[in-house]
């Protein structure tokens, strides 16, 4: 096997870099991945928000015995990824309560789903939370990578204001914190992040790229060409499929971006949350091309982590292609309705379908005997269980993925009533070769995880 191209080499061209993605006849990355020596591909992670809470009752399990339990109905779009799932229960995430704090259970529960953290409830510049787990994994291992971590989402983190019950807006539209005063805002347009994972150091080399392109309605694969074909003769007849598929996965990406922005028909504006300009018109195209986004950053080694918020905290978002106009948010205080929690069920199983996209993407890409997936650990979750009572116990939380092959997956994971969502991050940062002692409230690790 020849083993003479870096993983690190990437094509170029003018204000383009594409780097590549896993192949036989390319070495393996600098991994200093803790307990996985001899793996051949790193271990990502990602954190998947969802907001208001679940409707509980159709996602939790039936059944008594943890391998064979059934498909919960909000989990049956992905039910193909079974084998790929770890269901846990009895999760809490302490820091979203009020403590005295009152009102804003909404804002709490995003800063606190990486945090672990209570945040200080305030709407001015005296804003404090804690440092995410995601960044605690991007401090150690982030060198590694082109970019040390991503963060993405639907809708725009806010700088100011006051949004949930005297809590900054901050809190309700930032789920990643750098440290305790600075959140990471994220990145909601795809067209944005595709220009950022393959644009070259030079910016003033990118600009001009970039104007090119948009003049010839050129693909950057056009400015990479040249070095596509050199790196082609020194592969195998197996690795020049392989890019050939990945180059196409590109250009058709590149065109779906180029679509979005010619749309005319444009869904109405949540009241909340404007749309911002340039970002898809359609919802789920616009989390399908963010998905698309995750995939090539963790396939390419550009990143090994990454958070994504599918709206913001207590966003009020309706879903009309599901025949549903009341705003997710007010339905989600059901008080007891059979008809608004039903309409919930809809909205959060149609969440799941979506999350099914971005586990299709992530098992299809093979890194030599296993998948993408199977070398990542993707979390999805809420940090409000029920949203009409804002419990934060006993969380809709789960895992996919097998972590490089230190995760068991395929099962339900029933822990200790009361258990701190930390220690899930804890278990994760131990694979992730960021291991710390303890995190945040964090009691221990969750051993089961491993088998």
């Amino acid at each position: 096997m020849n083993r003479t191209i870096s993983r690190r080499t990437v094509l170029r061209g003018l204000g383009t870099a594409v780097a590549l993605p896993w192949l036989e006849a390319v070495a393996p990355a600098n991994i200093s991945c803790s307990g996985l020596s001899g793996a051949d591909s790193p271990v990502r992670m990602a954190l998947l928000y969802v907001p208001n809470g679940m409707h509980m009752p159709d996602w939790l399990p039936a059944g008594s015995d943890p391998k064979t339990f059934e498909i919960p109905k909000i989990l049956e779009p992905v039910a193909r990824h079974r084998q790929q799932m770890n269901l846990l229960t009895g999760l809490a995430l302490d820091g979203a309560y009020a403590h005295g704090d009152g009102g804003g259970d909404h804002a709490r529960s995003v800063a606190s789903f990486l945090t672990g953290a209570h945040p200080r409830k305030t709407d001015g510049k005296d804003i404090s939370n804690g440092v995410s787990v995601d960044q605690v994994a991007a401090n150690q291992i982030g060198h590694l990578t082109r970019f040390p971590s991503l963060e993405l989402g639907t809708e725009e983190s806010a700088q100011a204001g006051r949004c949930d019950s005297g809590y900054s807006c901050l809190y309700t539209s930032n789920l990643s914190w750098r440290t305790r005063n600075s959140p990471l805002a994220k990145e909601v347009n795809p067209a944005a992040v595709f220009s950022r994972l393959f644009g070259g150091p030079n910016q003033a080399e990118n600009r001009i790229a970039q104007n090119k392109r948009n003049q010839r309605r050129q693909s950057i694969l056009d400015f990479v060409r040249q070095d596509a074909k050199k790196l082609e003769r020194q592969l195998g007849t197996g690795d020049r499929h392989k890019l050939d598929e990945y180059l196409f996965a590109i250009r058709e990406i590149e065109r779906r971006i180029a679509a979005s922005d010619l749309l005319e028909e444009r869904e109405p504006d949540v009241t909340d949350f404007p749309r911002p300009q340039g970002v898809p018109a359609e919802f789920e195209q616009h989390v399908k091309l963010l998905f698309d986004m995750m995939v090539l950053a963790f396939q390419t080694d550009s990143t090994r982590v990454i958070s994504f918020m599918f709206t913001n905290a207590g966003s009020n978002r309706s879903y009309r292609n599901l025949g549903i106009s009341g705003g997710h948010h007010h339905l989600s205080h059901h008080g007891g309705s059979v008809e608004k929690q039903e309409q919930i069920s809809q909205i959060n199983q149609y969440h799941v379908k979506l999350l099914g996209y971005l586990l299709d993407k992530l098992q299809a890409i093979d890194e030599g005997g296993r998948s993408l997936l199977d070398n990542s650990m993707v979390v999805y979750g809420s940090g409000i269980a029920d949203g009409n009572s804002h419990r934060h116990s006993n969380l809709p939380i789960a895992m996919f993925g097998q972590g490089g092959g230190s995760i068991k997956a395929g099962r339900r994971i029933d822990v200790e009533p009361g258990t701190p969502l930390t220690n899930l991050y804890c278990s994760m940062l131990d694979r992730m070769g960021a291991s710390v002692g303890t995190f945040s409230d964090s009691t221990g690790r969750i051993d089961q995880i491993g088998g």
